[in-house]
């Protein structure tokens, strides 16, 4: 049962870009047929994953051979800091939520925890993962579990993890955006710990942005998988926000305000009024300004 409370997107399948670059029938199998392969090698290994040395980076070449067995190129622009920052300094980490393809992406930047909903852990080639990397999981439609997985949240970034939440709270087409709910950014304010920002957008080897890989609707993961799988030459561009301190913010609205702008800025975006995002799932942010240079 849903509630009102619940985040909804307007975005379906009339969002999807038309014209996009396909390939044949045999690579989409052998796309299938190697992302089934490094799951199922990560399932096995997951108890050596969990405790080898250099264990961060195994996982990341882990979700980085599910994004090239879907033909994914990542452009990751900025983030020095954030890539190379030692282990045991919590944040949490958000963006803005297009795809299954994000979460993925954003652990092969590094590996981390994520506030994934319950379903998640029951999707196949994802799901293993997600519940193997220490997800706290969210039922959303029970609303008296939200403030015991808040403080979970909170306590998972207090005690250094890095978790991963997509604060828009469900999946739009890229081409329009969802406004940033508040509750996960009280959990950071709670842990006293950063929030980074990192905003996501797909685009096609010749530049044009796709809304194709967007999972939208009411539709299947297995559907959603088949229209990546089926993609030539999709690139999933990543700018890496600056981190947001502890304390710059006084109140939860007022860090998640940050966040979304931070996003937008990276992308050269404008923030879409959430009265125009329902009448208008297809509208195009108006740009800003240029995106940062590599």
């Amino acid at each position: 049962m849903s509630h009102a409370w619940m985040p909804s997107s307007p975005c379906g399948d009339e969002c999807l870009t038309a014209d996009d670059p396909l390939v044949g029938l045999p690579r989409r199998v052998l796309r299938f047929a190697a992302a089934i392969s490094v799951v199922l090698a990560a399932l096995v290994s997951a108890p050596l994953l969990l405790v080898a040395p250099g264990r961060e980076r195994l996982l990341r070449l882990v979700f980085l051979g599910v994004l090239r067995a879907f033909g994914v190129r990542l452009d990751i622009r900025g983030g020095g800091d954030f890539l190379t920052a030692p282990a045991g300094r919590g944040a949490l980490v958000v963006n803005n939520h297009i795809s299954w393809l994000d979460i993925i992406a954003i652990n092969a930047l590094r590996p981390m925890r994520a506030l994934a909903k319950k379903e998640i852990a029951s999707w196949p080639v994802l799901g293993g993962l997600v519940r193997r990397g220490g997800s706290i999981f969210l039922d959303r439609e029970r609303l008296r579990t939200l403030p015991a997985t808040m403080a979970a949240l909170a306590d998972a970034l207090r005690t250094g993890s890095l978790v991963s939440v997509t604060p828009e709270g469900t999946t739009w087409c890229g081409l329009a955006s969802g406004r940033f709910t508040t509750a996960t950014f009280q959990a950071a304010i709670d842990g006293g710990v950063p929030v980074r920002p990192i905003a996501l957008r797909y685009r096609l080897a010749d530049g044009r942005e796709t809304s194709r890989p967007a999972f939208i609707g009411p539709e299947s993961l297995i559907a959603s998988l088949r229209r990546v799988a089926a993609l030539r030459g999709l690139v999933l561009e990543i700018y890496i926000c600056p981190e947001i301190a502890p304390g710059r913010a006084e109140t939860r609205r007022e860090l998640a305000d940050l966040a979304e702008s931070a996003v937008h800025s990276a992308l050269g975006t404008v923030q879409i009024p959430v009265q125009q995002r329902r009448r208008t799932p297809r509208r195009q942010a108006a740009p800003l300004a240029s995106p940062p240079a590599k």
